[in-house]
């Protein structure tokens, strides 16, 4: 039986169904990957939520991977996205795992699916569109339907990602964090930004993750905040490393004819 148009089509951006109505109601082998149709993807998708943090591990690579290669959106991207939204708060999960040396671990597969998000988030971005309308000559989202797919769908996935902004779990909340700095560029989600700022000056006041550290100050300098309160000494030492970097490829760019985009983190 061939589904309906309405369903292959991602749901509306501002909704978030089940995981199993996404799984049961997208046309998976009509839809492209990296590597291909998305015809495997359920049953890698399906094993995210397993009990064995060994199989989750092994379907984090296999359901994500063909999806973000090379740090491009394809038409499952956004399939995978919402799917991967609905399922944060699933048991699997969320339940803390046995540690063998006492304690619990931090939930990995939360922490690595908040992840994937984020950086999914981020390979669709405002920046990242401008680059390309820079290098395409103003034709690149026109002709993007993926990335526009996705980017649309960012306030669904940021209503299963804004609950653990206030997880018990530091790791869990800083790393939702950063996932939804990206997605509330969306224009439903900019009243968010004041939200988020006071979640980035409890994220400053606590962590010592580089790349954590770098998104957050990124985002209060791009929404206006004064950051020279907020920086420490190695904050101030990989700014002008970063500053340092993009000079030199500038320069290296204008004399090759090369172009680079990059911005810290790297």
């Amino acid at each position: 039986m061939t589904l309906s148009r309405r369903q292959t089509e991602p749901p509306h951006p501002a909704e978030l169904p089940p995981f199993q109505t996404l799984l049961d109601t997208t046309d998976w082998a009509s839809i492209s990957t990296a590597y291909g149709t998305g015809e495997a993807l359920p049953a890698e998708l399906t094993l995210l939520t397993d009990p064995d943090p060994a199989v989750r591990e092994s379907a984090l690579r296999n359901a994500l991977g063909p999806v973000t290669h090379q740090n491009s959106i394809y038409e499952a991207t956004v399939h995978v996205a919402l799917y991967v939204a609905a399922i944060l708060n699933h048991p699997a999960i969320t339940v803390a795992e046995d540690n063998p040396g006492g304690g619990t671990q931090n939930r990995p597969t939360l922490v690595d699916l908040l992840d994937w998000l984020g950086d999914t988030a981020y390979d669709a971005d405002d920046e990242c569109v401008a680059a390309g309308e820079r290098f395409f000559d103003g034709d690149f989202l026109a002709g993007y339907e993926p990335m526009r797919a996705f980017r649309d769908a960012r306030p669904a996935i940021f209503s299963a990602v804004h609950p653990l902004l206030g997880h018990d779990d530091a790791d869990v909340r800083r790393t939702a964090l950063v996932a939804a700095i990206p997605l509330i560029e969306h224009p439903l989600l900019t009243q968010h930004q004041a939200e988020l700022a006071d979640h980035a000056h409890r994220l400053l006041a606590t962590c010592t993750d580089r790349q954590h550290r770098d998104f957050v100050l990124d985002a209060l300098r791009t929404w206006g905040h004064d950051i020279s309160g907020l920086e420490n000494q190695s904050d101030i030492v990989a700014r002008e490393h970063y500053t340092r970097l993009r000079a030199a490829r500038a320069w290296d760019g204008n004399w090759t004819g090369g172009s680079y985009s990059d911005d810290p983190p790297f």
